[in-house]
């Protein structure tokens, strides 16, 4: 809205008009605004939905301060949807399809979580959703931003940026969020991605099929759709089982969002992109201004979310900040890199896959069930004392953590993920 209006003035020569098409400007206003929506709007809603009633429901895992938590308003993700959805509209460019993708997520996620936190709280059925629903929305939304990857003209990449002309022909506009002026540079629909510490750094999901001769491309695509499906749907439920400690999931999210949005700025920049050897992808620079809304909106939240919590996101965030850094990844073709970047996620999720295999297996083969962890997901694990007195075969630590210390232990763990996946870009 305002970027077409800015757009207007600086036509009729209104002086500074023409700063409001540069990236770094509209990402600095999407911030700046997402932390005020945030910040203000979020106090008013605490507020509604403690007069609502809508508290979270505590089940007894025996876990220290647990039952202080009870009644804490929940379905918070509300504040970071508006806080993100408010300055992209407001900022963002609405016809470049990867805000577009990004805007349908933030919504699509939102729907889906909330769906699941309503019928948990205000029907009171503490199983929530059933399973296969939340899967077939994750599944939905993967093969919309699949196919939408395949079928948009406007989804272009450049491999490399072979020489200095090709530089010349699109820096004009690097920073700009106008179009580049890229008439000497044939770009290409290309099912490749990112892959680290290979020379190169690009993998084509083609090369899996060799024998599909000139039908490669589009089994290439087809295996491009269904990673993405697959991406989706694991990268939200991972931020949904973070979800368990003041401030956890949101803190990590805006860690791995900052990241994101480098290499969102880096791939739609010719010279970085040059520089580095990565893909070139003409309009992802647009997600910068998403991205610094989505960390605005997630620094925001922090405010009322950090130990000890006044709101809860519920699945209402939690499934929607995964999602977002899903769609992300996949846009950027930086989704193979997710097990790095994401690695708290994709050990709070394998913790609960093996914790349950292991138990089922043991209870079937010994008559008794026994457990790897003392408690997962992996953050609960830590707040038991490894005295023995849980049949577990990891003890360690010997005593309990405070809830606030496991918090900021894992956000440094993703802050040090997240410097190694940047420093994947140098490695061959």
């Amino acid at each position: 809205m305002l970027y077409d209006f800015f757009n207007y003035l600086n036509s009729i020569d209104i002086p500074g008009a023409g700063m409001f098409q540069y990236i770094s400007v509209r990402a600095a206003a999407a911030l700046i605004l997402s932390l005020f929506f945030a910040m203000v709007i979020g106090r008013k809603i605490i507020n509604m939905l403690q007069k609502m009633q809508i508290g979270e429901t505590i089940r007894d895992l025996s876990l220290e301060g647990q039952f202080a938590k009870k009644g804490t308003p929940t379905m918070g993700g509300i504040i970071i949807i508006i806080s993100i959805l408010i300055p992209c509209l407001l900022v963002g460019r609405l016809n470049n399809i990867y805000m577009i993708l990004m805007i349908i997520t933030t919504i699509w996620l939102g729907i889906l979580g909330f769906a699941d936190d309503y019928i948990k709280v205000i029907k009171k059925d503490k199983e929530g959703m059933k399973g296969k629903f939340k899967i077939i929305g994750q599944v939905g939304l993967g093969l919309i931003v699949g196919l939408t990857l395949y079928l948009s003209p406007d989804v272009v990449l450049r491999e490399k940026v072979i020489n200095q002309n090709e530089v010349v022909a699109t820096q004009i506009n690097s920073d700009n969020s106008n179009e580049n002026n890229a008439t000497t540079i044939n770009y290409v629909k290309s099912t490749k991605t990112t892959i680290p510490f290979v020379k190169g750094h690009n993998f084509d999901y083609a090369d899996l099929i060799p024998f599909a001769g000139k039908h490669s491309q589009t089994v290439g695509w087809i295996i491009f759709v269904i990673v993405s499906i697959l991406v989706v749907t694991a990268v939200s439920n991972g931020a949904n089982l973070t979800d368990g400690l003041d401030g956890l999931s949101a803190g990590i999210t805006a860690i791995i969002g900052i990241t994101l949005g480098i290499f969102a700025y880096l791939s739609g920049h010719v010279v970085y992109a040059q520089y580095l050897n990565i893909m070139y992808i003409p309009g992802s620079e647009e997600l910068v201004v998403f991205i610094s809304a989505f960390a605005g909106a997630l620094i925001g939240f922090l405010w009322y979310n950090t130990y000890p919590a006044q709101v809860f996101m519920g699945d209402t965030g939690s499934l929607t900040i995964g999602g977002i850094v899903a769609v992300l990844a996949i846009i950027l073709r930086k989704e193979l890199l997710l097990p790095l970047l994401c690695g708290i996620f994709l050990v709070e999720s394998l913790s609960v896959i093996l914790q349950t295999t292991y138990f089922r297996y043991t209870k079937k083969k010994y008559g008794e069930g026994r457990r790897i962890f003392k408690m997962t997901p992996l953050h609960h694990h830590f707040q038991k004392d490894g005295d023995g007195s849980i049949n577990a075969h990891i003890q360690w630590p010997a005593n309990k953590m405070p809830e606030s210390r496991i918090t900021f232990r894992f956000w440094i763990i993703s802050i040090l993920l997240a410097v190694l996946t940047i420093v994947t870009l140098k490695i061959r």
